[in-house]
């Protein structure tokens, strides 16, 4: 099957398997796991931060920052698409007690002025107090949408002008820089945390990390621990993510290519209305009136294709390392043809 569904359906490459099999562990909570300890390493140093914490999973990288930023009553600002609010079970609530006060936006993104129009005054009583601002680049809802860093230079000063946190969703924020070139560092100097994840476009079988300030870190250890995400010999999967930051950020550049294919061939399908395309790895496009998603998707994948629902009429596709040049060619074919 050509698995569209996810870049998180991926498996380790032999070359992957090989490094986590040699990896070198101990127990992690005692600080004694070295591959934990240089993963953290390298990834606070590849962003300028002043540490890294090894998670589970990018929902958990996401809610120990909003915890460590907030407290009970406070509100955080993000998009309606925001991953924090749609797909994180309402963690924001439920973890930290916070609420959230929604932009709509068309792609996920928004702008200083948009942010200015929803902080609370912090002196009236009756408004939650306005805490945190929280950006996801890329966008997933938004058909991997990348940020104009121009407006995030412009949230970063608004928040600092009004003693705000920022902190940056960057499940696939890889794609996002290989798709406006910059660097770790110029978004690691932007943001008070950052999330970055391993298994998804980086193709690593588990793990996320949080990176930011030493208070975040230190705060972030005894909520991980509350989370239940303090693992003990963790090398073996921490290992997985420093091959996936040496030897697996290049090569996004060729999912993104492969996106656009697959964003023209929708375009030519008789069946699509709309295609949307944020110039990375996703695509999302609805169908036209009278045909329903799940048709669709059993239509397809008779072909040997699989996808994602993502609402009655509309479905994703997302290219990863484990879809082929030629899987791509393939899946395009069938899909003009429709």
């Amino acid at each position: 099957m050509i698995d569209l569904r996810s870049d998180t359906v991926t498996r380790p490459s032999a070359g992957m398997l090989e490094r986590m099999m040699k990896a070198s562990v101990g127990d992690m909570i005692f600080g004694e796991d070295p591959e934990v300890n240089e993963l953290e390493r390298m990834a606070a140093e590849m962003f300028g931060m002043e540490g890294a914490l090894f998670c589970p999973s990018g929902t958990m990288t996401n809610q120990i920052a909003i915890k460590a930023h907030t407290r009970p009553g406070d509100e955080v600002i993000c998009s309606r698409m925001a991953h924090i609010y749609l797909f994180e079970g309402g963690g924001v609530a439920f973890n930290s007690g916070a609420s959230v006060a929604l932009i709509d936006t068309v792609n996920g993104t928004f702008t200083a002025e948009d942010v200015k129009q929803h902080i609370n005054n912090p002196d009236d009583p009756h408004r939650a107090f306005t805490r945190l601002v929280e950006v996801e680049n890329t966008v997933n809802r938004g058909a991997g949408a990348c940020w104009d860093f121009k407006d995030l230079k412009r949230i970063r000063e608004l928040c600092d002008s009004r003693h705000l946190g920022l902190h940056l969703d960057g499940a696939r924020l890889f794609n996002a820089m290989t798709a406006d070139g910059r660097k770790p560092e110029e978004y690691g100097a932007l943001f008070d945390s950052v999330s970055i994840c391993l298994s998804k476009g980086l193709g690593a079988p588990v793990g996320s990390v949080l990176i930011g300030n030493r208070e975040i870190i230190r705060q972030g250890v005894r909520i991980r621990k509350l989370f239940g995400g303090a693992m003990r010999q963790a090398g073996y999967i921490a290992a997985a993510g420093i091959y996936a930051l040496k030897n697996n950020i290049l090569r996004l550049a060729d999912d993104h290519r492969n996106a656009a294919f697959l964003a023209e061939a929708l375009n030519k399908c008789s069946l699509t209305e709309k295609v949307n395309y944020g110039g990375t790895n996703i695509v999302i496009f609805t169908l036209k009136p009278g045909n329903t998603a799940s048709e669709f998707l059993e239509k397809i994948k008779a072909r040997g294709i699989l996808a994602l629902k993502t609402g009655e009429r509309s479905i994703r596709m997302v290219t990863h390392l484990d879809v082929s040049d030629g899987q791509i060619r393939e899946a395009c074919d069938i899909l003009a043809s429709l």
